[in-house]
């Protein structure tokens, strides 16, 4: 008999940040379960080249705004895994999806606010307690935080604020769920080259070369950096990092 995969549930896997995740976890044997906002063609391709790693994936719509489409969503993810896997549980979930801001403080209104609140607290936190049912005993959680919870960047006060109330909720969540071995992490990733924040730092090239020049390693950060590390937290001999703040910026800041 043939051993039941792995597999890993990726909020915001259609692109960036969260398809690198994706398909680095497909190369190492995962399968994949992933949202995606309202790109349905990205998400398509993403599903495509998983399977072309010879893994299985499913692709969900889900806007993390809406916390009050959860249970629902939840429910939806028990029925994939019965049809597509013959599972009643999934072993990894990674809060990814999100979006930026780069407002000043004093330029941040309200609305933009609530939004970082909604995007970035209260989906992971409703979200993982949706899906706590489904998640294995053993199993394991990632937060992605962010670098900019340590180095501050004028702009960003926002959504740093958000990503430091992230890596509250990861020693929270792994205090409470160590009597079911679930182990709890958050990744932190320095400035990567990709289209979030309208790819600030993928397209500016004066903004790229700073930040390479406060880099250890000399350059900014690119998907693989991250997915590549994910796959690395996520190893089965790696069962022992609990309740870490892992940051991967190249040793930005320093």
């Amino acid at each position: 008999m043939s051993q039941q995969p792995k597999i890993a549930l990726i909020t915001g896997g259609s692109r960036g940040l969260g398809k690198n995740m994706a398909l680095k976890l497909a190369a190492k044997g995962r399968d994949v379960i992933f949202t995606y906002h309202s790109k349905q063609n990205e998400a398509q391709t993403t599903v495509e080249e998983i399977n072309a790693l010879g893994r299985k994936a499913v692709a969900l719509q889900l806007d993390i705004r809406q916390s009050n489409r959860f249970a629902e969503f939840a429910q939806t993810v028990r029925e994939i895994l019965q049809h597509q896997w013959n599972a009643t549980g999934f072993d990894y979930l990674i809060n990814n999806a999100g979006s930026g801001i780069v407002k000043t403080f004093e330029q941040t209104t309200e609305e933009d606010f609530n939004r970082m609140v909604d995007e970035h607290i209260k989906a992971p936190y409703f979200l993982t307690q949706a899906l706590l049912p489904l998640l294995k005993d053993e199993g394991r959680v990632l937060n992605i935080s962010s670098g900019l919870t340590r180095m501050v960047f004028p702009g960003y006060s926002a959504y740093a604020i958000m990503k430091t109330a992230v890596e509250a909720f990861t020693l929270y969540l792994a205090k409470e769920l160590g009597p079911r071995r679930i182990r709890v992490n958050t990744l932190a990733p320095g400035a990567i080259e990709t289209d979030f924040g309208g790819g600030a730092v993928r397209d500016n090239q004066d903004l790229n070369q700073r930040i390479a020049a406060i880099t250890a390693l000399g350059r900014v950060g690119v998907p693989d950096d991250i997915g590549g590390a994910v796959a690395a937290i996520f190893a089965d001999d790696a069962g022992w990092i609990n309740a870490q703040r892992i940051e991967v910026s190249g040793g930005q800041g320093l």
